[in-house]
């Protein structure tokens, strides 16, 4: 039995990749179709397998500029031949769901989210006032939307990452999914015993729907320093957003922010910060886990996949009110809480690795049959 795994693209180790590992241990001689990657981009692990590329990735400034190839995504994605194999599982936060599998061969998709600017989100990606050419790439999302909603029909099966996006391919695909959360690595991720210092800490692609200028704005308010892990497009505007604050005579701003951290080098973060904060909506939340494991508290907007991680007053603080004022808020409801580190860890064990090992292989039998 041969498996073709799609996976949208290999350029970075971010939580989808992650999950892209665990599901690379599951299924039998899986070959990766993707449409970009960048060789040595993403871990061992998954680069020990073969790896096809779609025809974008020959494009012209491929690598670094993927995301203005998006009209060309769907065609890419359904160009990959797979007449060859038994199974197919994608692994899809944009186009790899709509993958062709061949006749009577069944599809497991596991949808890290529905297509987020093509749906929820397409107002954060491309504000007004600020987007060249806002007119066109609605247009274009909008195309997107269309085949995405075409195309929801191809998997044989549906799981979700959370609650949340299970709510969310009911509503925009007709299609019931199962939850079978991501694996965290909570063996590698836990505490030491060392003393919590006073810094905040947010940790993800600095992308717009994360929310990180609301960080920033928060640990001004509250006078405490924050440390951003993390890469992406946003990074110039949230460095812009913390100098802004300095000018206007915020003395307390001080943000720091890192790129390509190791592993231990980010576990030694969450064993040292007061607390981990998540201003924006997350599909999921691997890295509130991973902070969780290591004792850190979680303040976290109260919807997504927070709700299936944060137990409120627990493990961490939910907070409703979207925005700086609010994470805030509850960063000082949070902060003079004595929170327990067996708890915080007992939360974090539920999404273990051998658990998501365990789900998705009775998945994977289940497809089959």
């Amino acid at each position: 039995m041969r498996t073709a795994v799609v996976h949208d693209w290999l350029n970075g180790m971010r939580g989808g990749e992650k999950v892209l590992e665990a599901i690379l241990e599951t299924v039998p001689d899986p070959t990766i179709f993707t449409l970009f990657h960048v060789p040595g981009a993403v871990s061992p692990a998954i680069e020990r397998f073969p790896i096809q590329a779609s025809f974008l990735n020959r494009m012209p400034f491929a690598e670094k500029r993927y995301r203005e190839y998006l009209p060309l995504f769907p065609l890419a994605v359904e160009s990959f031949d797979l007449s060859s194999f038994d199974l197919v599982v994608s692994s899809s936060h944009c186009v790899a769901k709509g993958a062709v599998a061949p006749s009577g061969v069944p599809h497991l998709c596991y949808c890290h989210t529905p297509v987020r600017y093509a749906w929820d989100q397409f107002d954060a990606y491309f504000p007004a006032g600020t987007t060249r050419f806002r007119g066109v790439k609605r247009a274009l999302v909008e195309r997107l939307r269309e085949w995405d909603l075409e195309t929801a029909g191809r998997p044989s099966r549906y799981l979700a990452n959370s609650g949340a996006v299970a709510e969310r391919i009911r509503r925009h695909y007709g299609r019931d999914a199962e939850v079978c959360h991501p694996p965290v690595d909570v063996v590698f991720y836990e505490g030491n015993g060392r003393v919590r210092e006073d810094f905040l800490l947010a940790v993800g692609a600095l992308v717009p729907y994360k929310r990180f200028e609301h960080a920033i704005e928060a640990a001004a308010q509250v006078s405490r320093p924050l440390v951003l892990v993390g890469k992406g497009p946003e990074e110039a505007r949230l460095r812009a957003a913390a100098a802004r604050l300095h000018r206007r005579g915020a003395s307390s701003v001080d943000v720091d922010i890192r790129m390509d951290l190791r592993p231990a080098e980010l576990r030694d973060l969450y064993r040292r910060c007061a607390l981990f904060v998540q201003p924006g909506e997350e599909d999921f939340g691997i890295a509130a886990v991973e902070a969780m494991a290591c004792g850190a508290p979680v303040v976290a907007l109260a919807r997504g996949g927070a709700l299936d991680i944060v137990a409120d007053g627990e493990s961490g603080i939910l907070f409703a009110e979207e925005g700086a004022a609010g994470l805030a808020a509850a960063i000082e409801r949070a902060l003079p809480l004595a929170f327990d580190y067996t708890r915080l860890r007992d939360r974090a064990l539920r999404f273990g690795r051998p658990r998501f090992l365990e789900d998705f292989r009775r998945q994977i039998e289940g497809v089959l049959r």
